[in-house]
Parts: structure tokens; C-alpha cells; sequence
């Protein structure tokens, strides 16, 4: 019997949580019996939609049962949606909310659905951890997604939900990778107006960006380098492997895990299909501060009474 195919489309080798997203889909789907080709776009919206409708018109025994895709666009490749669905194929969507969602999912013979983080939530989360790092205020230079990403828009916006207003921002924009914020940081430090920035905290949508940024203080020579070293850092994904570790060695002062989503697409879409329907248009995976808000506010108190 042939096996179930799957095309796993993500943004960038150079991230870790999308590298965490390649491993849980083939993790995933070796245990569920299917096989699954994992490309990356290398963040460029074309290539990714070159590289879909490729294997969407390839031959019948060549072509995807059912195709993830983690969009660079913030469109979600409506015309490629719409060509893998004429062709029978499912599509999921990672980290997007399509506008085309349910007049795709009226029409398809094959299960069509989106599987995300709650990003207005982690925002909220990383606000509280601000309020928590400065509980007398004080200023955060901030590293932000694309400002084409909805995720980036979104845990802005729950960010400036949750944090004090005593809390000011400074925003930088990056690409979701590290070596995009480290460049966007020494910019910044090139400028006039950031020799007299009294940031208390460096915070990150990730923590490849929150990690960059601390390389780019590691390259400056000027006698403030030790001091922006001893700031908190902070981002988000918080995976076992590098934002947690980085916490427990010290390199960040917390993060959020962000459960990688591409396995849990994988289930829901081998479960739509044995049962022969839809599944529902729309699943989030729930986050959390690593370490615990509780233990930031403990530090912090601790850190004051010294």
C-alpha cells in the first residue's frame, strides 16, 4: 500500500524553532506510518511558492497527499491554497489565519485547517515578564518579527496589553533570526539618539533575535559593553535545547515555550483523515513563561534586597 505523503514547507534553516517544527514533523510522522519531505524557503515568499506548486503539479505518484505550510507571506499563498485543493490535496496552514480559510474548507474533498501559537497571548506573557524584571519601570529596547507578520503584530500587541505603563519601548525589527537582529542592534548603536537610551531590559519575539542581540553587544568596544551584558534578556520559543538551556546557563533571563506545531498538524490531519472529515478550522496550542512568573518576581525581590 502507498504511502501517506506529506510536503512540510517552512521559513529558514537559520531559526531554531523552525528547525524544532522539521524535527517534530518527521517525528511525527514516522511514528504515524507516513513520509514526510520537509523544505525550507529561505523566508522568501517566492521560492516557497515556487517550491509548493512544484510538487502539487508533479505526477499523480509523485505528488502530496497532503501539503503543511508555515507561510512566509502574511497572505498565506491564496493561489496555492486554491491549486492544492482543485488537485485533491489537504493544506494546513501553520501560524496564519487565512483570509480564504473557510471558502477553501467549503469546497475541499481533502481536510483543509489551521493549527497555531496564540500569539496576542504570548505577547501578554512577555509583558508580564517585563512588569516583573522592572517592577519600578524603566525602558526595553525590543526586537520584533517582520513587520509583515502577523505573529510579530499580534505579540506586540498583547505585549503592550500586559506591560506597566511605566515600562517605555524601544523597537527594533528583525527577521526571525539571529544573525537579522544582531545587524538591527549594531544599527541602532550606530545612531546618535542610542548613546543617551537608558534600556534596563533587551527583550525578543525569539531567542535566536533575544541571542543576536547579545552578540552585537559582545562586538562593541566602547566601555558600555559590560554594562549592556548585564542586562536581562528575554525571547521566546523556549525549546528544551536552546531557550531553556540558555535561561538555566544565564544567557537569558526567561522566555516562552512555544510548543512547535507542525507535529500536532500532523495528528489532527492523519485523524481527519481516517475519519473522512473536517477537522475544526481552527486549533491553538497554549504557552508558558519559562521560568515561571512566580520565580522572576522571587528573583528580582531576592535581587533587590542585596
Amino acid at each position: 500500500m502507498k504511502k501517506f505523503k506529506l510536503l512540510v514547507s517552512l521559513h529558514t534553516r537559520d531559526n531554531d524553532f523552525q528547525i524544532a517544527q522539521a524535527q517534530s514533523a518527521e517525528d511525527t510522522a514516522r511514528r504515524l506510518g507516513m513520509e514526510a519531505e520537509i523544505v525550507f524557503a529561505d523566508n522568501d515568499a517566492v521560492n516557497q511558492s515556487t517550491q509548493i506548486l512544484k510538487a502539487i503539479q508533479a505526477s499523480a505518484d509523485l505528488r502530496p497527499n497532503a501539503i503543511v505550510v508555515e507561510p512566509v507571506s502574511g497572505t498565506a499563498l491564496p493561489q496555492v491554497a486554491r491549486a492544492a485543493c482543485a488537485a485533491g490535496i489537504g493544506w494546513v496552514v501553520l501560524n496564519r489565519t487565512p483570509e480564504y480559510l473557510s471558502q477553501l474548507r467549503s469546497g475541499a474533498s481533502a481536510p483543509v485547517f489551521v493549527v497555531g501559537s496564540n500569539h496576542r497571548e504570548i505577547g501578554r506573557i512577555q509583558g508580564r515578564q517585563f512588569a516583573a524584571l522592572l517592577p519600578q519601570g524603566g525602558s526595553i529596547l525590543y526586537i520584533e518579527g517582520p513587520a509583515q507578520s502577523s505573529s510579530a503584530q499580534k505579540r506586540t500587541a498583547g505585549m503592550l496589553e500586559t506591560k506597566p505603563k511605566n515600562i517605555q519601548v524601544v523597537s527594533l525589527k528583525g527577521k526571525w533570526t539571529e544573525k537579522s537582529a544582531e545587524r538591527a542592534v549594531l544599527s541602532w548603536l550606530a545612531l546618535a539618539t542610542s548613546q543617551n537610551a537608558l534600556i534596563d531590559v533587551v527583550g525578543a519575539q525569539d531567542d535566536s533575535m533575544a541571542m543576536g542581540a547579545r552578540k552585537a553587544f559582545q562586538k562593541i568596544s566602547s566601555e558600555d559593553k559590560a554594562r549592556w551584558l548585564r542586562l536581562p534578556f528575554t525571547g521566546c520559543d523556549g525549546l528544551p535545547a536552546t531557550g531553556q538551556k540558555w535561561v538555566r546557563e544565564g544567557w537569558l533571563a526567561a522566555t516562552i515555550y512555544i510548543p512547535p506545531l507542525a507535529g500536532t498538524a500532523i495528528e489532527i490531519l492523519a485523524k481527519a483523515m481516517r475519519d473522512g472529515a473536517q477537522p475544526p478550522a481552527q486549533t491553538l496550542t497554549q504557552s508558558f513563561s519559562f521560568p515561571p512568573l512566580e520565580g522572576l518576581v522571587r528573583r528580582q525581590a531576592q535581587a533587590a534586597r542585596k
